[in-house]
Order: C-alpha cells, then structure tokens, then sequence
C-alpha cells in the first residue's frame, strides 16, 4: 500500500484484496522456510506449504456501511481529502493524522479448505488463513474479492472448526488474558470459561481491537471441539502443555 501511494505514476494501484494476498505469499514463504529448518533441526523433517487462502463472507454484513478497521499508512489532512475525493474512507488516528478504514467482516468459510485437508492427511504441514485470509464474497458461481480485512484470530477459529484441529493456540505479547486491564486490580487469568468470555466480549471488558477477537475465537474454536490458548510467544511450548497463558475452557 506503501508503493501505491509513494509511485502512483509508476506502480498499479492494486485492490485490498490482492494486497492481502501478496502479503499472504511473501510472509507465508518467510515462516514456511523458518518452520521447515526448524522441523528438520528438530528430527521431525516435514514438508511444509503455503496456501494462499480465501474467506467467504457476506457482502450484507453491516461493517460494510460503517467501515472502521484502520489499514495502510498515515495521512495528512490533504493525503486524508485526496482519499475522500477517489471515495475511499478515511477517520481520523489515535494520536493524530488519518488513516485509511475499512469493512471487518465476520469469516464464514475456508475457500481452500479441502486443499487444507489434502496435505494435513498426507503429511504436510499447512500454513493457511494468513493475515484472516483474502475477503470474498460468493456472486453467483464465482467468488468476488472485497476491500475489507478479516480478523485473523477468527478466521483461525473456523480455520479449527473447518479441519477439526485438536487445538487453537493464539501467540501474542501478554502471558496472560488479563481482567481489569489497565486498572489496579488487573488480574491475569489462567482459565476463563467459554460464558465469560462472550460476556466479556459483550461487555468490553475485553476489547474489539485487542483482546476481544482473541477471547471470542478461543471461545468458537472451544465450542468446535477444541482446545483453545492465548499465550506469548516465549510461552507456546508450555501453553500447548497447559502451564502457561490462558485456557478457554467450555462453561
């Protein structure tokens, strides 16, 4: 998106969602060479592949009317009236500027989910939904991308759901769901029932935009029949193992 806006007159400008794939390709290929080494150096040597994945969702969802998910860089109150006047969004930034928003759509289905199935069950190990997978929606026979960005948190939910995965382990900076964040009773949580966690969705407890979409997926992939934690990244081992991050649990 960079590109786009930095050499309009020398670079196509290209729509969401082949953005999204590109960035689906070029960050795939970079965790597909590092889990292959890794795999290998472990003694469990395992073709990994890429699948460049789309989305369904419904071109009636109504964050289509009221885009506000903020993507691409920040613009200047020109920059912010030149996007106005090509019929792009745009809303003003925390701490200033504008940025350009867009549809965040709820993920309905894995386009590529037999082909997610197809390696699983012959041994190859998947990298699939990257970045909440390419939005489209169904027109008819063919599928139309959109300009829009799917949670990626809950498109590994139906991810869970569409291959029946044992787990859903979510990696992030925290060690912990935390309730009462930011205030002085935070209190890290290392179980919270899947009943607590809608609520606490509902209630903004556990914020649209930060935690609330991690806590919502867990709490779909559980009632998909799997396990669910959200952990960090230094933590995952122990995670999957049950002794570190968050455990969404049925209840």
């Amino acid at each position: 998106m960079l590109q786009d806006e930095a050499m309009p007159d020398r670079v196509p400008r290209f729509s969401l969602d082949l953005h999204v794939s590109e960035t689906q390709g070029q960050l795939g290929y970079l965790i597909q060479q590092e889990l292959t080494a890794a795999l290998a150096r472990a003694g469990v040597p395992r073709s990994v592949a890429t699948v460049v994945t789309q989305v369904v969702v419904d071109g009636n969802d109504p964050c289509f009317e009221h885009p506000s998910k903020p993507v691409g860089p920040f613009l200047s109150a020109k920059g912010a009236a030149e996007y106005r006047l090509r019929g792009i969004p745009v809303a003003e930034a925390a701490g200033g500027g504008w940025r350009r928003v867009v549809a965040s759509p709820e993920p309905l289905e894995i386009v590529e989910a037999d082909a997610v199935r197809a390696l699983l069950s012959n041994g190859i190990v998947p990298i699939a939904a990257g970045g909440g997978g390419i939005p489209v929606i169904r027109d008819g026979d063919e599928l139309r991308g959109v300009a829009a960005v799917v949670d990626k948190d809950l498109a590994a939910a139906v991810l869970t759901a569409t291959v029946a995965a044992d787990a859903l382990l979510m990696l992030t900076d925290v060690d912990h769901v935390v309730r009462g964040f930011g205030t002085d009773h935070e209190q890290p949580l290392d179980k919270l029932t899947v009943g607590d966690a809608r609520a606490g969705v509902e209630s903004g407890e556990f914020a649209r935009g930060s935690m609330g979409e991690k806590v919502l997926a867990g709490a779909r992939a559980v009632e998909a029949g799997a396990r669910a934690v959200i952990a960090s990244l230094e933590h995952a081992t122990e995670a999957l193992a049950g002794t570190a991050g968050t455990e969404i649990v049925a209840g």
